[in-house]
C-alpha cells in the first residue's frame, strides 16, 4: 500500500529488540488504540549511565513498527543526554526515508523516548503527556505539539501537519486553527507557498473534474492499493464531495477511515483540488464486485 525502503521492510518484517525490558529504568507510553497506533517503549541502563537494552511493543502499522525497532537500535550505547537529541527526522533518515503520510510514526517514536527519559528521571508518570491547549480532539493533539512538528520539520501546509501529528486527520474541524498557527510560524513563507497553490483546479468544469479524479484514482492510489490486496472503486462525485466504495482487502480493513483521508484524499488533493472530500459507499464496499468486462 506504501512505497517503503528496503531498510524499513526489513525492520518490519524482522523487528529487532520486540518485548518488554523486566524491572526497566525508563518507561514510555505514547498512543493509544483508539486513535490506531500505540508504542511502549522500555530501557535500561548500564553502570555508566548509558542505555544497555531497549525494547518496544506497538500497535500499529509497518512504519510504526519499523520506527520503533530501528529507534532501539539507535539509542543503544547513548547517554540519556545523547539520546534526547534524536528528532523524528533523525529516526525516519536512519530507516531511508518514509511515506509523508507516516511521518506521525517517527513522531510518536521520539515521543515515547522522551516520555520514558522523563519517566527515569522524574520516577513518575509513563504515558506521554500532554502540554498546551487541545486543538485537535479526535486525536488529542495539542498547539504545543503541532508548532514542535511545524519547526523541527518546516512544515507549511494542514496536509503536512495531518501527515506528522493526526493534527485534523478526523472532523477536520480544527484546519482553521493549524492554519493560523502555520502563519504565525512560517509567517511569510506560508502566505507564498498559499499563493502559487494551483488556482484551475476551481475552474475546472464536472465532466473534466470526474475525469481527472478518476485518473488519480487509476495512476496514483489504486496501485497502492492492489500491492496489498485491495482496490477503490469511484461511485459519484457531488460538487466537491467524492463517493468511493473499497473492495477486496481494504473493504475488510479495520483502517480504512485512515486510508481514506491518508491517502485517497490526500491524493486528490494534490492532483485536482485542494477542497475535495472523500466519503465512503459503506453499503457498497459491503457487496460482493464483480468485474464487468
Amino acid at each position: 500500500m506504501w512505497e517503503y525502503t528496503d531498510k524499513v521492510k526489513d525492520h518490519f518484517f524482522n523487528p529487532h529488540n520486540v518485548g518488554e525490558i523486566e524491572n526497566p529504568d525508563g518507561v514510555g507510553e505514547v498512543g493509544s488504540l483508539a486513535c490506531g497506533d500505540a508504542l511502549k517503549l522500555t530501557f535500561k541502563l548500564d553502570k555508566k549511565g548509558k542505555i544497555k537494552e531497549a525494547k518496544f511493543k506497538t500497535f500499529g502499522c509497518a512504519s510504526a513498527i519499523a520506527t520503533s525497532s530501528v529507534l532501539t537500535d539507535m539509542i543503544k550505547g547513548l547517554t540519556l543526554e545523547e539520546a534526547a537529541k534524536i528528532t523524528n527526522r533523525d529516526i525516519a533518515n536512519y530507516l531511508g526515508g518514509l511515506p509523508e503520510q507516516k511521518m506521525h510514526c517517527s513522531v510518536m517514536g521520539r515521543e515515547a523516548l522522551e516520555a520514558a527519559i522523563e519517566n527515569y528521571r522524574g520516577g513518575g508518570k509513563k504515558k506521554h503527556e500532554l502540554e498546551g491547549k487541545v486543538v485537535c480532539t479526535c486525536f488529542g493533539v495539542t498547539e504545543k505539539e503541532i508548532e514542535r512538528v511545524i519547526r523541527e520539520n518546516d512544515l507549511t501546509t494542514v496536509e503536512q501537519v495531518t501527515n506528522y501529528c493526526k493534527a485534523g486527520g478526523g472532523c477536520g474541524g480544527c484546519k482553521g486553527e493549524i492554519e493560523k498557527i502555520i502563519e504565525n510560524i512560517q509567517g511569510d513563507k506560508a502566505g507564498r507557498i498559499l499563493e502559487t497553490a494551483p488556482k484551475w483546479a476551481g475552474r475546472l468544469t464536472n465532466i473534466q473534474k470526474i475525469q481527472m479524479i478518476q485518473q488519480t484514482i487509476d495512476e496514483q492510489i489504486r496501485p497502492a492499493l492492489r500491492t496489498d490486496g485491495g482496490d477503490i472503486e469511484l461511485i459519484d462525485v457531488e460538487g466537491d464531495k467524492v463517493i468511493v466504495a473499497f473492495r477486496g482487502m481494504c473493504a475488510q480493513c479495520k483502517l480504512t477511515e485512515f486510508t481514506m483521508k491518508d491517502v485517497v484524499e490526500a491524493k486528490l488533493r494534490e492532483f485536482v483540488s485542494k477542497d475535495l472530500f472523500v466519503e465512503e459507499d459503506k453499503d457498497l464496499t459491503q457487496q460482493p464486485h464483480s468485474h464487468r468486462g
